[in-house]
């Protein structure tokens, strides 16, 4: 374990993270741990419990322990105990933001938001739970149909590193709103602010097995959750290639899935749009949270006649963009989350340089000779069958190119495997709904960055993922309807062998 403290270090930074099963921290079954490293130093400053299917196995029978009790609460009472969760989380804003800072190479602020969007999450399920409705059909006067909402059981959620407690958040909210009991497996990477959730769990009053925790490597403690008989259910965030596997295992159970898997986002630029507020969106939209966030805009097609304004404007401001400590209130864009990763987003620059026109960006910044740092990066001039135009990287890195058209535009918007998000830009509001309707994704913004309205649904399409969560899609995604059918007449049946 690192003896030199790395800047911003939490001064109550725990060495030894543990799995979390039925109220009680423990370690795993075969005593086995993992590293983890922060992204500034990486360097070992704790070691996590890494889980097995022993380990999964004992959180899966604690959470059905307590199903039947949490599952028959009443939504009123579910909801009070998911405020006093969200006051929890508001209270631990800076130490929550400070571990994730440490962890993820965030920066400063950007974390403190994510903090608050969490215990936003948790409040917002709580009115969701409490406000939905059960659909009611009226056949004539012969017959009434109704619909029951139950919880389907252990949940298990597979989060990812990026952001991790909040999207820990996205999914326990709804899940506990349902009345669902639930396994997490948090990101090996960013283990680190999942620690505070028995605390917080606990002091909010949620009973003991309701929620579960076990850390580890996703090859094998995420692979026996997905795996485990007992767990109908798999809500997913990660990466695509991660996603199919997943899918092709739940498909021996018939486990109901949701993947929120990876993205190329194309922005669509035209030349009557608002330039300046544009500009704002594309570089917030794709060099936030380090770049690495599923719903980037990191593919920007721009109209030809302010194509060379467009790109060099954004080029310099990329250059400007400030890099440094994510500690640092100041820095905007911190350290990527991992060496591994890091390496990753690096080959992809290299892989650039040979397609395309770097015009801003590409290397490390001077003054941070040490740590997963990267200038955020401008390619121009890319060609469609470029990997830095179709692969995802996941990092401060964007891909510009030209079109003439709005057919070109959708065309070229449309031409990876991708479907999650989409921006388009235009003062012609007809032209914004008209490429909006025609691009392949899940949700498209108009003269907009990535504002969420948590009422509404979240995934993608193609290989960006399957299902919806959001909203009351959630609350449909972790309950069973059951339809309930009662005759008000006499019945009127065919008499088969009278």
């Amino acid at each position: 374990m690192s003896t030199n403290p790395t800047p911003g270090r939490p001064a109550d930074l725990p060495t030894r993270i543990r799995h979390w099963i039925g109220g009680e921290l423990t370690d795993s079954a075969d005593g086995r741990t993992f590293p983890v490293s922060d992204p500034v130093s990486n360097a070992p400053y704790a070691t996590a419990a890494a889980g097995t299917t022993d380990d999964v196995d004992r959180a899966v029978t604690a959470a059905r322990a307590a199903f039947p009790a949490w599952s028959k609460l009443g939504n009123r009472e579910r909801a009070r105990v998911l405020y006093r969760i969200a006051d929890g989380v508001e209270a631990r804003e800076e130490r929550l933001a400070a571990f994730e800072t440490f962890d993820s190479g965030l920066p400063i602020t950007q974390a403190r938001g994510q903090a608050r969007r969490a215990a936003e999450n948790f409040r917002y399920f709580a009115d969701v739970i409490v406000a939905i409705g059960e659909e009611a059909f009226r056949a004539g006067d012969q017959q009434i149909n109704y619909v029951v909402r139950t919880p389907v059981g252990v949940a298990g959620l597979i989060t990812p590193w990026n952001t991790p407690f909040m999207l820990e958040s996205w999914k326990l909210a709804p899940a506990l709103a349902s009345g669902c009991t639930l396994v997490l497996k948090p990101a090996e990477w960013t283990p680190l602010s999942a620690s505070l959730w028995p605390e917080i769990l606990d002091e909010a009053g949620v009973p003991s097995g309701v929620v579960n925790i076990v850390h580890g490597i996703g090859e094998e403690a995420g692979q026996a959750l997905v795996d485990h008989p007992g767990v109908p259910l798999i809500s997913f965030t990660g990466s695509t290639d991660t996603g199919r596997h997943i899918v092709r295992s739940s498909a021996a159970h018939l486990k109901t899935t949701s993947m929120e898997l990876g993205g190329k986002s194309p922005v669509v630029l035209f030349a009557d749009a608002d330039l300046d507020a544009a500009l704002d969106s594309v570089v917030f939209g794709v060099f936030s949270l380090n770049g690495e966030r599923c719903t980037a805009g990191s593919r920007v097609l721009v109209e030809r006649p302010i194509y060379e304004e467009f790109t060099r404007r954004l080029a310099e401001r990329a250059e400007r963009v400030k890099v440094g400590l994510p500690s640092d209130p100041a820095t905007e864009v911190g350290a990527l989350v991992h060496a591994e990763h890091y390496a990753r987003v690096l080959d992809y620059v290299e892989i650039g340089q040979q397609e395309a026109k770097l015009v801003a960006g590409g290397g490390r910044p001077a003054h941070l000779p040490e740590g997963n740092y990267l200038q955020p990066t401008v390619f121009a001039d890319v060609p469609r069958d470029a990997r830095i135009f179709q692969e995802e990287i996941f990092g401060p890195v964007v891909a510009v190119a030209p079109f003439d058209d709005e057919t070109e535009a959708v065309e070229l918007a449309n031409a990876t495997e991708y479907g999650l998000a989409a921006y388009v830009w235009t003062s012609d509001l007809k032209r914004g709904h008209r490429v909006a309707h025609a691009v392949e994704s899940g949700m498209v913004w108009i003269n907009s960055h990535n504002v969420r309205d948590l009422r509404t649904p979240f995934g993608g399409v193609k290989s960006s993922g399957l299902g919806r969560e959001g909203g009351a899609h959630s609350i449909d995604f972790y309950t069973e309807s059951k339809i309930v059918h009662v005759m008000l007449d006499q019945p009127h049946t065919p008499r088969f062998g009278a």
